[in-house]
């Protein structure tokens, strides 16, 4: 799965930690988010696009899907 997270929170001028932090979340786990080395749970995708304002298939996105 692939995610928008590095980008919009660098358009907002966030850290990790701080997007951590809005979160509820540890930095590592935003860090392994963006990677892609983390899928994130359910509830944590639903709260991210909460945050951003945007609709959950805006931030995460099937590999597959362009």
């Amino acid at each position: 799965m692939r995610n928008r997270l590095k980008v919009l929170r660098a358009e907002r001028d966030w850290s990790q930690a701080e997007l951590a932090t809005r979160l509820a979340v540890s930095r590592q786990t935003i860090n392994a988010i963006e990677t892609g080395k983390y899928d994130p749970s359910l509830p944590l995708a639903l709260k991210a696009a909460r945050l951003f304002a945007q609709p959950v298939e805006a931030l995460f996105f099937l590999d597959d899907e362009p």
